[in-house]
């Protein structure tokens, strides 16, 4: 049996293989709640094999939305939709995960596909179009050729503390829901990603300045969470280990954060890059399996991301040691049954992952054709 389709055990979670989707934003929502796209969106990765399934970027507050179009976790109203969804994770056999969010500096702006705030008046009523002015630690407008950022407020000492807690809030109500995991955002140039780097803080307080002193948000967040997620689930976060920009956080700087984390409690570092502002790295295949291996050496356990394609590259990466899970995005997105495929590429004939639906069919036409004997 490959290691990417061996079973993997983080506190009283196991996951069935070691095949994750990463957090994927469908800007698709409406008053943040999700509705039947982000259940048959999700449901077809469970369906095709993955063992971890992680929903996209969802705000734990309205203005941490990156649009008004993502999914939110601020108030109890939007748990259902999500179970649900969970629901049919579990019915499949994947585990669920949620990467809780605010996007700071980078709130407010267009739904992708419009790129510019274009919508009729008739279609912010279909939509539940919203704008606001984002908050951040320092008011500095994110860089970037693309339109639609707006200068953003910053946070008072009052700001700060209401957002740990709404990280807090947002992870009981994700317990509500029946998430196997939840994963805190802190990268992408994101607000957590924001306090850390020295291009967007520019703070003369505690939690300016200082490689310490940025990097209190990330930790108080990380310790409000932990406290609010039973203790027998897995908590996940996000970092860009490396904004990739002169003057920005940096390789060793994550080191030292991912010390301070593991102590809190965090079990997975999910591994990637880049966001804050102009990036230095040339993205290609495997391009931040080397972040993730430098972050696994610190004796955490690593998600590698990142243009990762071939089922081959995969099981390189874990028997390499280079992380413990790999996850996929836009792949999976162009094949929501890639780790099926990967299944029989690695592991000769095996069925046992496709839908009970499928399985037999599958099997009679590889049969048929003389494919994948077994």
């Amino acid at each position: 049996m490959s290691l990417l389709f061996s079973p993997l055990t983080l506190r009283e979670l196991t996951l069935r293989n070691r095949a994750v989707v990463a957090p994927m934003c469908q800007y698709s929502a409406r008053h943040g709640v999700a509705n039947d796209w982000h259940l048959v969106h999700l449901g077809r990765f469970a369906l095709g094999g993955f063992g971890l399934v992680i929903l996209e970027a969802t705000g734990v507050t309205p203005e941490g939305r990156i649009s008004y179009g993502d999914l939110g976790l601020w108030t109890d109203e939007q748990v259902g939709a999500l179970k649900r969804i969970v629901d049919f994770l579990h019915q499949e056999g994947a585990a669920a995960g949620i990467q809780l969010a605010h996007a700071g500096r980078k709130a407010s702006t267009p739904v992708p596909w419009r790129r510019d705030f274009n919508e009729t008046e008739a279609e912010k009523a279909e939509l539940a179009f919203e704008s606001w002015t984002p908050i951040a630690p320092s008011p500095i407008l994110q860089p970037t050729s693309a339109p639609g950022y707006t200068t953003p407020r910053e946070m008072t000492l009052a700001d700060i503390a209401a957002t740990v807690e709404a990280f807090a809030a947002a992870a009981r109500r994700a317990d509500a829901a029946g998430f196997d995991t939840v994963e805190i955002h802190g990268a992408h140039g994101y607000l957590i990603n924001q306090f850390l780097s020295p291009i967007a803080n520019h703070r003369t307080d505690a939690y300016g300045g200082s490689r310490d002193n940025r990097m209190r948000f990330a930790l108080e967040v990380a310790r409000a969470v932990r406290a609010a997620w039973p203790a027998g689930k897995p908590l996940f976060m996000r970092i860009s280990a490396t904004d990739a920009a002169e003057g920005g956080w940096d390789l060793d700087d994550s080191i030292v954060l991912v010390g301070e984390l593991t102590a809190l409690g965090v079990d997975v570092i999910h591994v990637s890059s880049g966001g804050v502002g102009a990036y230095g790295m040339t993205p290609a295949p495997l391009y931040q399996v080397p972040l993730a291996e430098a972050i696994r050496r610190t004796g955490a356990t690593t998600i590698a991301v990142g243009l990762i394609d071939d089922p081959r590259d995969a099981e390189n990466i874990l028997e390499r040691g280079e992380a413990d899970m790999v996850a996929f995005a836009r792949g999976a997105l162009e094949d929501p049954n890639w780790a099926i495929h990967a299944h029989h590429v690695l592991d000769g004939a095996q069925y046992e992952l496709w839908p009970k639906q499928a399985r037999d069919r599958i099997r009679g036409k590889d049969k048929l054709l003389g494919l994948r004997q077994g």
